[in-house]
C-alpha cells in the first residue's frame, strides 16, 4: 500500500513538473492548439458530427489592434490590470445574482479562460474548478499579464470553430487584426459569451447593443491606454 501511495505522489509530481514546463515554455512559443479545440476537433471526427472544420492562426500582439485587446477587456473583465488571476468583487456579485435568479452568471477572469480554454475542459465539477484554480495562479506568477491577454485573443472562441482574432478578423470582416476598427473589435468582443449563438457579420439587436456598451466602457476605461499597465 505505501509503495503505491509513494508511486501515485511520484507520477502526480512528474505529471506537475510537466505542466509547469509547458507553461513556461508557452511564455515565449506560438500557441499551436487547445484543449477545447482539440475537443472540438474529436467531435468533429464523430460519424454524422456537423462540427464545421476549426479555423485558427496564431499572430503576436503586435499584429493585434490596441482597440481589439482593450475590447476583450471591457467585455468580460475590466479589472483584468489588477487582479491576481480572480475578480472576488464579481465573485460575490454573481453568487448572490445567482442565488436570486433562475439563470446563472458566471465570473470568471480572461487569466481563468485561458486556463480553462488552453488546458481544461468546459464543465461546472469541482474537479474542473480546483484545476482551473490551480492552472489560473500558475498562469499569473509564469506568465506577464500581456501574456496572458496575447493568448487569449488567440484561443478565444468567435464563431463556431472560428478561433482567435486572426480567423475571426478574417472571417467576419475581410481583414488581418491590426487593421479592426473600434466597432469591429466591440462586436467581436460582444459574441465572446455566446460565440455559436452570436454572429459578427450578422449582429443581432441584442449584439449592436452589447458591442455599444463595450464601446462605451473602453472609453471609461481610458482607452488604449489603460494596455500600458499591463
Amino acid at each position: 500500500m505505501g509503495r503505491l501511495i509513494l508511486r501515485f505522489f511520484l507520477l502526480l509530481g512528474v505529471g506537475v513538473a510537466g505542466l509547469l514546463l509547458v507553461i513556461v515554455a508557452l511564455r515565449w512559443l506560438p500557441v499551436p492548439t487547445s484543449a477545447f479545440m482539440v475537443i472540438r476537433q474529436v467531435e468533429r471526427l464523430q460519424p454524422g458530427s456537423e462540427v464545421p472544420p476549426i479555423r485558427y492562426q496564431w499572430v503576436d500582439m503586435d499584429r493585434i489592434s490596441p482597440v481589439m485587446a482593450l475590447a476583450v477587456i471591457a467585455a468580460e473583465d475590466q479589472r483584468f490590470p489588477d487582479h491576481w488571476g480572480f475578480d472576488f468583487n464579481a465573485i460575490g456579485r454573481a453568487v448572490e445574482y445567482n442565488n436570486h435568479s433562475e439563470r446563472t452568471r458566471g465570473a470568471s477572469t480572461i487569466s481563468q479562460q485561458v486556463a480553462k480554454n488552453l488546458f481544461l475542459w468546459s464543465g461546472r465539477s469541482y474537479l474542473r474548478k480546483g484545476l482551473e484554480a490551480g492552472l489560473t495562479l500558475g498562469l499569473e506568477a509564469l506568465w506577464s499579464k500581456e501574456r496572458i491577454l496575447e493568448v487569449y485573443l488567440n484561443i478565444a472562441e468567435f464563431g463556431d470553430g472560428i478561433y482567435g482574432v486572426h480567423a475571426a478578423a478574417d472571417r467576419y470582416f475581410g481583414k488581418t487584426p491590426d487593421r479592426l476598427s473600434l466597432q469591429e473589435a466591440a462586436l467581436l468582443g460582444a459574441v465572446l459569451p455566446s460565440p455559436r449563438r452570436l454572429h459578427a457579420d450578422r449582429p443581432s439587436p441584442y449584439l449592436l447593443a452589447r458591442a455599444r456598451w463595450i464601446s462605451n466602457h473602453m472609453g471609461k476605461l481610458g482607452g488604449v491606454g489603460l494596455l500600458n499597465r499591463l
